[in-house]
């Protein structure tokens, strides 16, 4: 029976719900614990740092600043994805070299016998800084006048223009136009585990072991070893279970993933750093932040002829990511539409706040948000229903593969690949009930309740290369060891490779024991992130348990006189198809895994098993093949053409409390589309956490900074989320359009869920109160002040002005 598309139970669930998980801080007990000493200032340079009255502290064992790092660790650290338009790229150093640009950036670190010895040691640290005017927000650092880094010229990180066609002239041409302004403010992903690293080195074998938690195991190796200028081959790195990463943990390294290794080998003994959640808000990563200027040209029945967006990203005080966000927010804002011609251009600027890197979504909600905004604007002009505009602008399914011209972040083109938008449309349409709501309204209405209906349409890039691998090992025993480089922060992937293998090997889910994040198993990996493991892991691994199935076949062929094409694989034996009586018909693969062995081994027909010769080796046996490597195991790699295009339909009612301007999510229904389905449990559970995010997004995260750049909510007291009680039961209908562009038919589906809430909820909001929302997320007190402006008539003097 197969499993693919089958609810199975996830495999993980039962040790973490119990108590058996080990994150990272469960490691490390006999370790020394290091601290930092971070900027308190959000521009400024290092006059001096005075460590003379932290010397006495009890368990002080070692201070570090810039000056002690040698060689390459005392270089800036990598910038990760480069990009020709990217022509002031910045990062940090491990440590700060002269200068702060945001507060929280580690200037000293302290190793000491435990944490609370850390921790005073650095109370005790003086640095002497000479304040410099600091450039919080695009506003600011658009303008010019003040300078994140000397040598970057208006702040200005890269400025990249795509268009296909005149956009300015078409819509200059088109009988109707629309100018929108736009805006997402800054958030983050905030993990409810931070980051943390432990690192231990061996004198004896001059290696490291390093636990971290992160999204990229195999990326934070290469980086370790380079860092460090150790061979690769002496660098391993674990990744143990993982409290959320969300895009945070995609950053390789992270300065305290050089540090710490590097303190641990120069003091030869364990050293290990769990991050504290204020050094998570102001020392990690954040995302969003953009403001959007939008023209766009239509004609009377709504249909799309140009679009021509300029907008300006706030990329913080460095880009070791490069133009990864913007380049996404620029491509993925055409959605499911035929804009007609487009121009995009955007500015990626500088400020003295913590740096920009991808957030689950990674730039697509700001695209969406913004697309959706336009088609909503569009429906109102023309009093048309607001489904009726998007359906006259969509991509055929028949239209399928579909170029939209434009070059896709993995520098591939923007090819969507598969999809069915107007039958998405359709069911989200009928699974919300949207042609029933005006009467609902009506009642709502007539009972003195604010009630709103909006829908949000999104197409999302998924499964970017430019590669993943898997091994697969059969052991004597029949057990299947499936090992992936990529990390697992609680998708599932450990149950959905599992399926996959099953299916592929045609032997039982519970004989199969997957392993990832573990450079000890699997060496070469690119990361998890981008809603690519399905796709490119999965992918892989099918490849992977095809060449083991292939050898097993062979193997046995030998032993039961039969040939390979006579073979199958059920429920772990291999058998001859549709034999029967007293013949020897079948093997179990575990004895299949012992022929395979470099030792002589005979099969005895009589116990169906295979048996070790104490004689020398028989002539008539081989249980390796000519050319072949022993051992019943394979290593496989799937690299793509480009990337896979999954898409979705969100559609929310809210109620707005017409006193306070609460707003209650009262449905939320989702149609999404990730190709083939492997585990529709795994799929629902990442959309709903998706859409848990996309509500924070709508209506509660927000990161505040004042204008000195200090970041004034460093805490879950003032950043706030939505509880259990504010996330929504959420009403999910699949559509199935397989990709062509992998062997399992499969797109992505771990960022579907929040790409749409902003646009989504803001459309609800805007239907509910006859506002319009130009920027999230919204607050109650800043829809309160809304409503006090809409009371404010403008009143036409005798002179003629309002």
């Amino acid at each position: 029976m197969t499993l693919f598309g089958e609810r199975v139970p996830r495999v993980e669930d039962a040790r973490l719900v119990t108590g058996e998980g080990r994150f990272l801080d469960d490691l490390g007990q006999d370790a020394l614990e290091a601290a930092f000493v971070r900027s308190p200032h959000a521009h400024a340079r290092i006059v001096d740092i005075d460590v003379t009255d932290a010397l006495d502290v009890e368990g002080l064992v070692a201070i570090y600043t810039h000056e002690d790092l040698e060689g390459r660790a005392a270089e800036p650290l990598p910038l990760l994805i480069p990009h020709p338009t990217l022509t002031h790229g910045r990062t940090p150093y491990a440590l700060a070299k002269d200068e702060v640009n945001h507060v929280g950036e580690a200037v000293v670190m302290v190793v000491a016998g435990d944490r609370y010895a850390a921790e005073d040691v650095c109370d005790r640290i003086r640095v002497d800084y000479h304040l410099l005017p600091p450039v919080v927000g695009i506003e600011a650092s658009r303008g010019g006048g003040r300078l994140v880094h000397d040598d970057v010229p208006g702040n200005v990180a890269a400025v990249m223009v795509q268009e296909t066609g005149d956009a300015d002239a078409a819509v200059d041409a088109a009988p109707r136009s629309l100018e929108l302004d736009l805006a997402i403010e800054r958030s983050a992903s905030t993990p409810l585990e931070g980051k943390g690293v432990v690192a231990r080195w061996d004198a004896d074998d001059r290696s490291l072991l390093v636990h971290t938690s992160t999204q990229t195991s195999t990326s934070v190796r290469q980086a370790i070893a380079a860092k460090l200028e150790l061979p690769v081959d002496r660098v391993e790195v674990v990744t143990p279970d993982v409290g959320g990463g969300f895009g945070v943990k995609i950053v390789h390294p992270w300065p305290e993933e050089v540090l710490v290794p590097w303190a641990a080998r120069r003091l030869g003994r364990p050293v290990k750093w769990t991050e504290d959640r204020r050094e998570h808000f102001v020392s990690s990563a954040h995302e969003r932040g953009q403001l959007h200027h939008v023209r766009v040209g239509y004609d009377d029945g709504g249909r799309l002829l140009g679009l021509s967006v300029r907008f300006w990203h706030d990329n913080g005080a460095y880009t070791p990511y490069g133009l990864i966000v913007p380049i996404i927010t620029s491509t993925q804002l055409l959605g499911p539409y035929k804009v007609g011609a487009y121009r995009v251009e955007f500015t990626s600027l500088y400020t003295n706040t913590v740096m920009v890197t991808p957030y689950r979504g990674a730039g697509r909600p700001q695209g969406c948000f913004v697309m959706e905004r336009v088609m909503d604007a569009i429906a109102a002009d023309l009093h048309l229903d607001r489904t009726v505009v998007r359906e006259r602008n969509f991509i055929q399914a028949d239209e399928m593969p579909y170029d939209q011209g434009l070059v896709f972040q993995d520098g591939r083109p923007l090819i969507y690949d598969s999809g069915d938008f107007p039958a998405t449309m359709a069911r989200l349409k009928d699974l919300v009930g949207w042609d029933d709501f005006p009467a609902f309204r009506d009642r709502a209405r007539a009972e003195g309740r604010r009630v709103g209906i909006g829908l949000a349409c999104y197409v999302e890039g998924t499964g970017v290369g430019p590669y993943e691998g898997g091994h697969i090992r059969v052991e004597t025993d029949g057990t299947v060891v499936v090992s992936t480089g990529l990390t697992s922060q609680g998708q599932g992937h450990q149950t959905m490779l599992a399926q996959i293998v099953a299916d592929e090997l045609g032997v039982p889910f519970e004989r199969i024991r997957v392993t990832t994040g573990d450079t000890r198993r699997f060496k070469y990996a690119v990361g998890t992130f981008a809603s690519r493991t399905a796709v490119m892991s999965g992918s892989a691994v099918a490849l992977t348990a095809r060449l083991v199935r292939e050898k097993a076949l062979g193997i046995a062929a030998q032993a039961l006189e039969a040939d390979p094409g006579d073979l199958e694989i059920v429920d772990g034996h291999v058998r001859v198809k549709g034999a029967g009586g007293g013949t020897v018909s079948q093997v179990d693969l575990g004895a299949v895994a012992v022929l395979a062995n470099p030792l002589r081994y005979a099969f005895d027909e009589a116990a169906g098993r295979a048996t070790q010769f104490a004689a020398p080796a028989d002539p008539d046996v081989a249980p390796v093949g000519p050319g072949e490597a022993p051992g019943l195991e394979a290593t496989g790699y799937y690299s793509p053409t480009r990337s896979t295009f999954a898409n979705g339909m969100h559609a929310v009612v809210v109620e707005t409390d017409p006193d306070t301007a609460e707003v209650r999510i009262l449905r939320y229904c989702v149609v999404h589309d990730c190709g083939t389905i492997i585990n529709p449990m795994v799929v629902e559970g990442q959309i709903h956490g998706g859409v848990a995010q996309g509500v924070g997004g709508a209506l509660y995260e927000r990161i505040e900074y004042d204008s000195d750049g200090q970041l004034l909510n460093a805490s879950f007291m003032d950043f706030l989320m939505p509880y259990a009680t504010e996330v929504p039961t959420v009403e999910i209908d699949h559509l199935v359009t397989p990709s062509p562009l992998n062997p399992l038919g499969v797109k992505g589906a771990g960022e579907a869920g929040v790409i749409p809430g902003s646009a989504a909820i803001a459309a609800a909001i805007e239907d509910a109160e006859g506002i319009t929302l130009t920027r999230m997320p919204i607050s109650p007190s800043e829809l309160f002040h809304l409503r006090k402006e809409r009371l404010v008539e403008p009143v036409e003097t005798t002179e003629g002005h309002t």
